[in-house]
C-alpha cells in the first residue's frame, strides 16, 4: 500500500528554516502506518512518541479509522435494524472524539507556533488540526482505493478506474501535506495566524439537542 517514509521526529521545515512542531510528510507517514496496522493487523493507533501533539494526532486518526469501519458496517442491507442503530451510535461517538482531537491539536499548535511578535494580518480560515484530519481521511481513502486496484475478483475496467482515482488521491494528499507545512511556517514566521475553532456539536449534547431535552422531560413528567 502507498506510504510515506518520513520519521515522526523529522520536523524541520522545508529549506532548513526553524524546526516546525510537525510536518505534513511525518503526519502522512504516521497515518499510513496506523491505517495498515488497524486494517491488516487489528492494531490500535498509538502515538509514535509521548508528546501531547502526537497524542492528539493519534487520537484523531484512531477515531477516523474506527469511523471508516463503522460507516461501512452501517451501510449493510441484510442485517437487523438494531445492528445498524448500534453502528450509527458508534459513528456519533467516534465523530465527537475525532472533532475533540482536532480542537486539541489546534490548541497545542496555537500555543507553540506563534512567533510572539505583532499579530499577523492574515487569518487562515482552515486550521492545522483540520488539515491533519483531512490528511487522516486521505490516508484511509488511499489505503482502500489501493485495495480496489489489487482486487482479483473485479474486472479490469474497475481496477483501471480505481488506479486513476488512486493517483489523484495521492496527489491530493501530497498537496495538502505541503499546504500544512506552508501554513505552519507562515505562522512561525509571523506571516499568518489561526484560531482554535470550537465545533459545539449540539446534537450530542443532552442540554442542547431539543429532542433529547423533550425526551428527558417526558421521562420525568408526573404520570
Amino acid at each position: 500500500m502507498p506510504s510515506a517514509s518520513a520519521h515522526p521526529q523529522d520536523t524541520h521545515s522545508p529549506g532548513g528554516n526553524a524546526p516546525l512542531p510537525i510536518t505534513g510528510e511525518a503526519v502522512s507517514a504516521f497515518h499510513a502506518r496506523g491505517t495498515r496496522g488497524f486494517f491488516e493487523g487489528g492494531l490500535a493507533v498509538e502515538p509514535p512518541e509521548a508528546a501531547p501533539l502526537w497524542t492528539a494526532v493519534a487520537g484523531n486518526h484512531r477515531n477516523n479509522v474506527q469511523l471508516w469501519a463503522e460507516e461501512d458496517l452501517a451501510r449493510r442491507m441484510h442485517v437487523q435494524d438494531a445492528e445498524i442503530a448500534a453502528n450509527k451510535r458508534a459513528i456519533d461517538r467516534f465523530n465527537q472524539a475525532r472533532n475533540d482531537a482536532i480542537e486539541r491539536m489546534d490548541e497545542i499548535l496555537e500555543a507553540v507556533i506563534a512567533d510572539g511578535g505583532a499579530v499577523p494580518p492574515r487569518l487562515n480560515s482552515e486550521t492545522p488540526g483540520s488539515m491533519i484530519d483531512r490528511l487522516s481521511i486521505a490516508s484511509l481513502k488511499i489505503y482502500h482505493m489501493a485495495a480496489q486496484v489489487e482486487r482479483r475478483d473485479a474486472d479490469p475496467t474497475h481496477r483501471e478506474m480505481c488506479a486513476v482515482k488512486l493517483a489523484r488521491l495521492n496527489l491530493q494528499r501530497a498537496d495538502l501535506a505541503h499546504c500544512l507545512d506552508d501554513l505552519l511556517l507562515a505562522c512561525r514566521e509571523g506571516r499568518a495566524r489561526f484560531r482554535t475553532y470550537r465545533q459545539f456539536k449540539m446534537y450530542n449534547d443532552p442540554a442542547l439537542n431539543m429532542e433529547l431535552v423533550r425526551e428527558a422531560q417526558r421521562a420525568t413528567a408526573p404520570r
